[in-house]
């Protein structure tokens, strides 16, 4: 039996906790505030500012783990090259988690180092260096905290008068201390995808089938799998995966986002470890899920393939208002329609926009991926969250 030290608590977290319970692992789950979705299912918890470095010394001294794994943004990453020196294996690796939890590593690498195709970027650490990145970008542009998950703090401009709100939105939404961000040139692209991407320590790589996704707000709302997308395209963003993965090292599985447009593939961002648009294979869309490829690539247990079983889609359930016990209704509506599921993430508070559920639906290969994805995007319609 393995220990395992997650940083981070979320509902990504609770499904990677699951996987690892089902196989005899044992988890402390970490997050900066108590009853995260984790911690319900996790033997050990610990309630910790993780970017307190002598907090994370703290409770790695106490717990001794054999694997740390980072699920969030908000850590003292410099730290886990400590950890690693100890003999912990940090997963993906100490250097993958600091590279890609800052935009600027992790954009830097893929298209300087590695010679990635990536939107025109700049970076800005005020307003009027924004004024001057969005000079040379030009408009529209996308502008994103360097520290952010699930579109916090990511916003367009379209007009001069966007880019001091854009700022000050870009601040209230950075995690951690780092006010500088990213500001991308608009890609005109037909659709973007995530391509779940699975590093073994026998150092076969394997992927996924192609997830399609849509957002608002910067957040993804619905995704399905497989995507439909040309062939040629589809082996040149596994090829980008590839070479960005191997250049960071570890195992685990990585959400490596593409924009797919007229001009190609465009590497977009990359996340080393589960995927929120990868809620999908909870629809028993792969022989594995991508928690459960997660966690037996970490503890090294060989994956020698991954196969399409049928396709799938996901839809989230959203709060609407602030809630310090939140109520769900409609549940008993989803239940009863076929080939649909969903799972409510047990988050103890709820505001505006944030993500307490999902729905997943599913059909054979054979199905309508479209008619799938409604049906997931009408049942999550059903299901409502109250104060």
């Amino acid at each position: 039996m393995a220990k395992i030290l997650l940083l981070g608590s979320g509902e990504l977290g609770k499904e990677f906790v699951i996987a690892a319970q089902r196989l005899g692992q044992y988890v402390i789950a970490v997050d900066s505030y108590a009853n995260a979705p984790a911690m319900q299912v996790a033997h050990e918890f610990e309630v910790i500012d993780m970017l307190n470095g002598a907090a994370l010394d703290s409770i790695v001294a106490k717990h001794k783990p054999d694997y740390i794994v980072p699920e969030i943004e908000a850590i003292r990453t410099e730290k886990l090259y400590d950890y690693e020196k100890q003999g912990i294996t940090v997963v993906p690796s100490a250097k993958a988690t600091n590279y890609t939890m800052n935009r600027k590593a992790i954009r830097d690498l893929a298209a300087k180092d590695l010679g990635l195709k990536t939107a025109n970027y700049r970076y800005a650490n005020s307003a009027q260096s924004l004024h001057n990145a969005v000079s040379q970008i030009g408009m529209p542009c996308v502008v994103k905290p360097l520290m952010s998950s699930s579109g916090k703090g990511q916003s367009t401009i379209k007009t001069e008068a966007d880019i001091n709100k854009a700022w000050e939105y870009s601040q209230e939404g950075s995690r951690g201390d780092v006010a500088e961000v990213i500001v991308e040139a608009f890609v005109n692209f037909d659709y973007e995808i995530t391509l779940l991407t699975l590093t073994q320590n026998d150092g076969n790589t394997l992927y996924c089938a192609p997830i399609g996704h849509r957002q608002e707000r910067g957040d993804y709302q619905e995704s399905w799998q497989p995507a439909t997308m040309d062939q040629n395209h589809l082996e040149t963003a596994q090829e980008m995966a590839k070479k960005v993965t191997n250049a960071l090292g570890g195992n685990g599985i990585w959400g490596v986002e593409f924009f797919i447009a007229p001009d190609g593939v465009y590497f977009s961002e990359l996340s080393p470890r589960p995927h929120d648009t990868g809620m999908v294979t909870l629809a028993g869309t792969q022989n594995f899920n991508e928690f459960e490829l997660h966690l037996r690539a970490i503890i090294g247990l060989p994956i020698p393939e991954i196969t399409l079983e049928r396709m799938g889609a996901s839809a989230v359930i959203l709060a609407s208002e602030f809630s310090e016990n939140p109520t769900f209704s409609g549940t008993e509506n989803v239940a009863p329609l076929a080939k649909t599921d969903f799972r409510i993430f047990g988050k103890p508070t709820s505001r505006p926009y944030r993500r307490m559920g999902v729905v997943v639906t599913h059909d054979s290969l054979s199905g309508n991926i479209q008619d799938v994805t409604n049906r997931a995007k009408n049942a999550a319609k059903l299901i409502s969250v109250h104060k």
